[in-house]
């Protein structure tokens, strides 16, 4: 099997990391079982070097001077020669907006191959967000004629690029994956040990991870946590990762409710809590989802995104609507009091992340559409 170069354009990588940043790290081992060979392209933030390898994937970080629009020119500058040096079979852009711009200006100039994954849909998804930008609709048109694959980490995605008028040919869904060998349940015994560990409470445990930005809508869970409380007084909601919403969230918290701040070790949290909530209002294929149903983790998310190309409601997962802090609190109140119902959602959540979502899944698929888009066998 014939080793696929693919240069993967995106707007950050390690140290800085997002979702997208962090589901590219943890695909590049399988990507490598796969015979893929991938050059990441990114930007060039203060402190940071030019060049270097990060577990095995060199990283290349291109100069970014100025106001944006200068910034996306000098980095698609940039980006030309090193491309061809590189002469990969396909570059691949993470994001429709200047990733995309340069993987173009590849095609163009170099006659690359090119895929675009748009990475979140609604008002804050790359479509809507583009058509609102300078030129953006004419930028958005030359993506679609010229792109050779567009990829969607969820079936609402595809049906917005279906929206575009990208052909049923073009549009392939590839979701986010999950290190299934790695987000593994705990015993019973060892959970226990492990929550010791942690210094946290032995009443049942909620858990939140992720950026405590606005349309993450924390604050739903923050503000109904004492009518939960009214009915499960020992349980604790515990909220880790930071951000622009954090000052306000401490400050409107009552009883029962932790802040861990960022942590590296959110596994070690997942094994212990008993129930993971997501109350987002906006998402694109959540890695922290899937994270907590590979865990064993019943998981409670608002239905937006790719939560429900991931959660049947009631059989490996719960649905709420977004924005309705009221169908949220009786979600909670229902699934803390139901430790059966929880256990059941949980050892199916890991099952259907095991059959659909697990990073060798996900690399085996992108190796078929690399060899397909790039015309390797």
């Amino acid at each position: 099997m014939r080793t696929i170069h693919v240069a993967m354009i995106i707007q950050g990588y390690f140290p800085r990391i997002g979702g997208a940043e962090r589901q590219l790290a943890a695909l590049a081992p399988a990507l490598r079982d796969e015979n893929i060979a991938i050059s990441v392209l990114t930007r060039r933030y203060p402190g940071l070097k030019a060049f270097e390898m990060v577990a095995d994937v060199p990283v290349y970080r291109l100069p970014i001077p100025g106001p944006v629009p200068t910034a996306a020119l000098v980095f698609t500058i940039a980006a030309l020669p090193l491309l061809r040096r590189l002469q990969p079979d396909l570059v691949h852009a993470h994001e429709m907006f200047s990733p995309a711009t340069t993987a173009l200006a590849a095609k163009r100039f170099l006659g690359l191959p090119m895929a675009v994954t748009a990475h979140r849909s609604g008002p804050l998804g790359d479509i809507e967000r583009m058509k609102n930008r300078p030129f953006g609709k004419r930028r958005l048109a030359n993506i679609k004629q010229h792109t050779d694959g567009f990829f969607a980490i969820s079936h609402e995605i595809d049906a917005e690029m279906a929206g575009l008028g990208v052909d049923a040919a073009r549009r392939h869904y590839v979701p986010n994956g999950v290190d299934t060998a790695r987000f593994t349940p705990l015993a019973a015994a060892e959970r226990a040990a492990a929550r010791t560990t942690l210094r946290l409470p032995t009443g049942p445990l909620v858990m939140f991870a992720g950026r405590l930005a606005a349309e993450k809508r924390v604050h739903h869970l923050v503000d109904v946590w004492p009518q939960v409380r009214t009915t499960h007084s020992d349980a604790t909601l515990l909220i880790l990762g930071s951000g622009d919403q954090e000052a306000d969230l401490k400050a409107r918290a009552g009883t029962g409710v932790m802040f861990g701040g960022g942590v590296d070790n959110v596994l070690d949290y997942l094994q212990t809590s008993d129930l993971f909530v997501l109350p987002s209002v906006a998402e694109g294929f959540s890695v922290a989802m899937l994270e907590a149903m590979a865990t064993g983790l019943p998981a409670l998310i608002t239905d937006v995104g790719g939560a429900r190309d991931a959660i049947d409601h009631g059989e490996n997962g719960w649905l709420v609507p977004p924005d309705d802090p009221a169908a949220l609190a009786t979600a909670l109140i229902h699934l803390l009091g139901d430790a059966p119902l929880r256990q059941r959602l949980g050892e199916r959540a890991r099952e259907r992340v095991q059959q659909d979502f697990s990073l060798p899944v996900i690399a085996s698929r992108l190796r078929a559409l690399y060899a397909s888009l790039s015309t390797i066998a």
